[in-house]
């Protein structure tokens, strides 16, 4: 796809699957995607299974590419992986290996509709072959990248003259150097707060205009970086920037801080669909809370418990009453808390009571259903 003067359109989603994932799996996870109304992917090729067998690696690539325009998704492939690089790649014995594969997988790709521009390498500066150096070698060094680069981007350009170029930079800092070999300059904010995240794309909006050269953003959000959904994605909005999300599935190594679906379609946390779906949280003036005792459940819900937890006596002898009253009285509470967000949802009590129903601990039980009443009570101010 030629460049176009604006790519705010594009909502994406890095998918670290890519064409390894086949079938029924990536159909699904496709699925997801689109319930969502993302409509661009960004996967991660590799040349060294590139060549373990190019004609396998090839056909499988193409399919991924052909299933997710079906699908109503356009790809950027990316060519090479700046995370963890190997000085090695830089040198000239590699060059070789690296221009045969480029050249076969541009020849390859560069027919399909669905192909919306080459990401030559992912996060060049992000390995520890920049991040060790200091000082004048850490210059050395980042210009050796550079040419690798300026070369790479070269070469892509010899085997299709109209698709659209780009490099998927750690920071919007290391754009400058390489924006002249792009049609498109891309880098990736997971910057912790407002002011800096905004500052990011202040500085894109003075370079695009200055290079006349669109730009968007090719990774956002992460858990543990303190870039949570809701805010990257509406200063996005804001700027009129697109954007790729890190990622779609949790799994594999950054499972717990980034992606959206389980494999089963369930979801991490509902909030961060509604924020991709462009839904905020109101958090300004004209807050209305939620008061769970409105119409008196909390009460109830309190009394169902002290019930549950209730000893049946009679002369010299005391039972307790069956754990599913119990569990029933604690879901109560629970559902009371978590539909009136008075409640962490790091682990929701809805979750501690499946784990509990599954095997059956009545002690947990009964902890949970008066932690549950007593939490109610404490929000509810009842005594």
């Amino acid at each position: 796809m030629k460049p176009l003067k604006d790519y705010s359109d594009i909502r994406g989603f890095c998918y670290s699957g890519g064409y390894r994932v086949s079938g029924e799996q990536l159909k699904r996870e496709l699925g997801y995607a689109r319930s969502l109304q993302l409509n661009s992917t960004r996967i991660w090729l590799s040349e060294r299974e590139y060549r373990k067998d190019p004609a396998i690696f090839l056909s499988k690539l193409t399919a991924f590419v052909e299933a997710a325009w079906e699908a109503g998704i356009s790809t950027m492939p990316i060519l090479f992986n700046g995370n963890g690089l190997d000085p090695g790649d830089l040198d000239e014995g590699y060059k070789e290996y690296a221009d045969r594969y480029v050249k076969d997988v541009v020849l390859t790709l560069r027919g399909e509709p669905g192909l919306l521009m080459w990401d030559v390498m992912n996060e060049p500066s992000c390995n520890d072959y920049i991040i060790e150096a200091e000082g004048e070698e850490k210059r050395l060094r980042w210009e050796k990248v550079n040419e690798f680069l300026r070369r790479s981007c070269d070469m892509v350009r010899k085997q299709d003259s109209v698709n659209a170029v780009t490099i998927g930079h750690t920071y919007m800092g290391d754009v400058e150097d390489t924006v002249g070999e792009v049609d498109v300059f891309s880098f990736h904010d997971y910057l912790p707060v407002r002011r800096q995240v905004e500052e990011s794309y202040l500085a894109a909006e003075e370079l695009s205009e200055r290079v006349k050269k669109p730009f968007l953003n090719s990774e956002l959000c992460c858990l543990c970086r303190a870039n949570p959904y809701d805010m990257a994605l509406d200063i996005c909005r804001e700027h009129h920037t697109g954007w790729y999300l890190f990622e779609l599935m949790i799994d594999g190594y950054w499972a717990d801080v980034h992606g959206i679906f389980y494999p089963d379609g369930t979801v991490r946390d509902p909030s961060i669909p509604a924020a991709v779906l462009g839904f905020q949280r109101k958090r300004g003036e004209g807050m209305v809370f939620p008061n769970p005792n409105k119409e008196g459940y909390a009460q109830r819900g309190i009394q169902m418990v002290k019930d549950a937890l209730a000893e049946k006596t009679k002369v010299f002898r005391a039972g307790r009453k069956p754990l599913d009253e119990v569990l029933e009285a604690a879901e109560f509470c629970a559902n009371l808390l978590e539909a009136c967000e008075m409640v962490p949802m790091y682990d929701p009590p809805t979750a501690q009571l499946a784990r509990i129903r599954q095997c059956g601990d009545e002690r947990e039980a009964r902890r949970l259903a008066y932690e549950l009443a007593q939490k109610l009570g404490g929000v509810c101010q009842l005594l």
